[in-house]
């Protein structure tokens, strides 16, 4: 184990429940693990609008998205890495609150800074701002955007394999659950 002062460099990582946030997790796992450092697992949810309208009655409304947010990151973690990393130390933090300002708020310059890269269309771009596009912008942070293979990618690797437990964990990491894709 590499010793480090406090406050040293960490893998920080974004996640939400998206195939890009699956991939990005991952390869944090793996980077954190090659260089030695922390990984500190992130799950912001933005406040609903109407629950910051009402004020002190919004409280327990945050306090489920935290929760809510804690289990997915429990979840995400059974799905890629069959529970807590081994050889990594990690911590994980669920808050609520924009999540592009909460990971630029987070990651120090010595950082290295994951997101996934999804793939939205104009609406949801214009309800929901990027949070690729906003740490890009602001982080100073190392910033890294993981993409998703590629689905044709994905049925070539797969086509000589049979239904064994590597492709059911690459199914359940990329959110396809059990069901089968076929062409």
């Amino acid at each position: 184990m590499i010793a480090r002062p406090e406050g040293g460099p960490r893998v920080v990582v974004g996640v939400d429940d998206s195939a890009g946030a699956r991939c990005a997790l991952s390869w944090a796992i793996g980077e954190a693990r090659l260089r030695g450092l922390p990984l500190l697992i992130v799950h912001a949810a933005p406040l609903p609008p109407h629950v910051s309208a009402a004020g002190q009655l919004g409280s327990g409304v945050t306090e489920a998205l935290r929760s809510a947010g804690a289990e997915l990151i429990a979840q995400l973690l059974d799905e890629v890495a069959d529970g807590t990393p081994c050889g990594v130390e990690m911590s994980a933090l669920a808050l609520v609150g924009e999540p592009g300002a909460a990971l630029v708020r987070l990651a120090r310059e010595e950082d290295i800074l994951v997101v996934g890269h999804g793939s939205r269309g104009l609406w949801s771009r214009l309800v929901r701002p990027s949070v690729r596009l906003h740490c890009a912008r602001r982080t100073r942070a190392t910033f890294v955007c993981v993409r998703p293979p590629a689905f044709d990618s994905l049925l070539d690797g797969l086509s000589g394999q049979d239904d064994g437990p590597e492709r059911s964990r690459l199914r359940r990491m990329l959110g396809w659950g059990g069901s089968r894709h076929t062409t």
